[in-house]
């Protein structure tokens, strides 16, 4: 692997935080607020939830299309709180965003959570006919139908996820809006014991509705895991460290971490009371982080991980960035651990320091934010070179102040077949990214590496938050 030298300043990591969460307001569905700043975006899905008579507005947009998917969408909530609960402190301004942020998804996974009693909403619009069309969000004509999961119907792995959304995100709003945080934790519990009591994969209960989009591919149990980690942090109760256990405790070892396996991040969030509160009974879990993170650094006798030539993590040629930006969240967070309690570990006989973490997740993020062989910046509107013709159908298609007529369901394809950059810039966007040899023809049409993602960004705040206020890099 070749180390690009970065004898140049650092990117402006401020700049890459603010604009990492600006790009959420592009993603945004419903009723927009006055205060909206990519101003190219209007309301849109005013009528979602109405087929089932209850009021669904609100949520995000996925990715590039117009389908509300409650599963990356509750992971994104959960990264997103994830990110204020760990650097809310080197936030500084762009805290209160962050809390924008989630609350938007929150306000929407409560309403899914609470409108009917014995039934959890999990997504909104047709993705087989949303797929086919190229639509402004603010004109889409394709069926909005809902989607749920019931004692019938079951969904422990988004029901799992959702309880860790709400669960998470209850601790960012505890100080700042204790009556939200409080209705908050009380749905999560009562979706996480849905989770429980009704074991089922929501892939078998919608099959096409979610598949192959986003099928829970590595079954239910990591959710349950995952949601009960969160659930234990938020209230300290041992009753969600005992499920862990009845769930097996340390199960897979797997060397991935993604809005669908979710077992290295339950590890590291549960290592963090064996290291920072010394309890001896989340020692496995510890272990098990170690283990996955060995499975990482590149020069680990048990790396299973391969990097570019230009230094970037090279996981999966679908939207690669998305695991490069989840497993950098969890490598600082470690390390940050391991920092507080002046702690290292061993990869067999290997001593792993926290800087060896730090600068690793370091070289992922300046690679994402330009310093890469393409000296391109994968994140739009950050410097001067970045993806121009993303995979995105709001950014592709004339703003409504422009053009305020519909084009309809196929009359975007014009747009989208062009090679002229998207009208409308998504500020703040991360893409699939590179591919293995590190580079990025700048496509439409190549989904994989130029269509953006809620769950790209999400992951990717807590890492550009650590360098952006920390004045040293070592």
């Amino acid at each position: 692997m070749v180390l690009l030298e970065n004898t140049n300043a650092n990117p402006n990591y401020k700049e890459a935080l603010s604009k990492s969460l600006l790009f959420f307001q592009g993603q945004r569905s419903g009723r927009l607020p006055g205060d909206q700043k990519l101003s190219w975006r209007f309301s849109s899905g005013l009528s979602d939830g109405s087929s089932a008579h209850v009021d669904l507005t609100g949520g995000y947009y996925d990715a590039g299309d117009n389908v509300k998917f409650n599963f990356p969408m509750a992971f994104t909530t959960t990264m997103l709180s994830w990110s204020s609960l760990e650097y809310g402190k080197k936030m500084g301004p762009e805290l209160q965003n962050s809390r924008i942020a989630i609350r938007w998804a929150t306000d929407y996974l409560l309403k899914c959570a609470r409108a009917t009693p014995g039934k959890l909403y999990v997504g909104v619009g047709d993705p087989n006919s949303d797929h086919k069309c190229w639509e402004r969000p603010e004109d889409m004509d394709t069926p909005r139908t809902v989607y749920s999961v019931s004692a019938s119907n079951p969904g422990s792995d988004v029901a799992g996820e959702t309880a860790a959304a709400l669960a998470a995100s209850s601790m960012v709003f505890r100080k700042v809006d204790p009556n939200y945080s409080r209705l908050l934790l009380a749905t999560a519990k009562k979706v996480m014991q849905f989770a429980i009591q009704y074991r089922g994969a929501y892939s078998d209960s919608l099959s096409s509705a979610v598949c192959p989009f986003y099928c829970s591919y590595s079954g239910y149990k990591d959710e349950l895991v995952w949601g009960a980690a969160w659930l234990h942090r938020a209230t300290k109760n041992p009753y969600y460290t005992n499920l862990i256990k009845s769930l097996g405790g340390v199960g897979d070892q797997p060397d991935i971490f993604s809005w669908d396996n979710k077992y290295a991040g339950a590890y590291v969030l549960l290592s963090r009371q064996a290291i920072l509160n010394k309890d001896n009974n989340f020692e496995p879990y510890k272990q098990a982080a170690e283990n996955f993170i060995c499975k990482i650094l590149p020069n680990s006798p048990s790396s299973s991980t391969k990097y570019t030539q230009g230094g970037l993590m090279y996981k999966l040629p679908q939207s690669n960035i998305q695991y490069v930006t989840s497993i950098t969240f969890l490598l600082t967070t470690y390390a940050k651990y391991m920092k507080a309690t002046k702690q290292n570990f061993n990869c067999g006989n290997s001593v792993i320091v926290p800087n060896a973490l730090i600068n690793l997740s370091k070289r992922q993020v300046d690679y994402i934010l330009g310093l890469n062989p393409m000296k391109m910046s994968y994140m739009v509107g950050f410097g001067s070179n970045f993806p121009k013709r993303i995979h995105h159908r709001g950014s592709s298609l004339p703003s409504k102040a422009v053009r305020s007529n519909s084009q309809g369901c196929n009359g975007g394809f014009q747009s989208f077949r062009t090679q002229n950059p998207n009208p409308n810039v998504l500020t703040g966007a991360i893409v699939g990214g590179p591919d293995r040899n590190d580079q990025y023809p700048d496509q439409r049409d190549d989904y994989s590496r130029s269509e953006p993602a809620t769950y790209i960004n999400a992951a990717f705040v807590g890492p550009v938050a650590y360098f952006a206020g920390t004045g040293k890099f070592s």
